[in-house]
């Protein structure tokens, strides 16, 4: 990562681009045409990883559109990204996005993950086994509310 003038790498700049472009494309669109846009960009957001990013973005698409229907695909800074309300609920960051040594499955605000005082909103994923996909559905139904 090369650190640039106003103190965000390249791949962070690259990033907050891609949430602008997002914006962009959905702009005016409301209802079915907006939903049908954002699971289209996510889709292809997925489609355009690779390997193990690609393995763990894909498991993570099929397990909240089975687990949680309720949450929208769409995408977040270029990650694959699922939402209730408008409100991103979990998405997968690709290792490859910021050359880092794995991908992170991650929780925003609004997943119920809440458990006591302390609890983890992210999770790094280096592998797709039985084991993650149970534990990531889990995970996703707990997040969404429908545990």
């Amino acid at each position: 990562m090369s650190s640039t003038k106003t103190g965000f790498s390249d791949e962070e700049r690259a990033a907050m681009q891609q949430r602008a472009e997002e914006l962009r494309s959905t702009k005016g669109l409301k209802g079915a045409a907006r939903l049908a846009k954002e699971l289209e960009s996510c889709v292809e957001a997925i489609d355009a990883l690779e390997g193990t990013d690609q393995q763990v973005a894909s498991a993570l698409h099929r397990i909240v559109t089975e687990v949680a229907p309720d949450l929208a695909p769409k995408t977040w800074y270029g990650f694959p990204s699922y939402a209730r309300g408008g409100n991103v609920v979990v998405f997968y960051q690709p290792a490859s996005k910021f050359d880092t040594r794995y991908g992170t499955v991650g929780f925003q605000q609004d997943a119920a993950l809440d458990d006591g005082p302390m609890w983890a909103t992210s999770f790094a994923v280096v592998d797709v086994t039985d084991d993650v996909e149970r534990r990531l559905r889990e995970l996703v139904a707990k997040a969404a509310g429908t545990a």
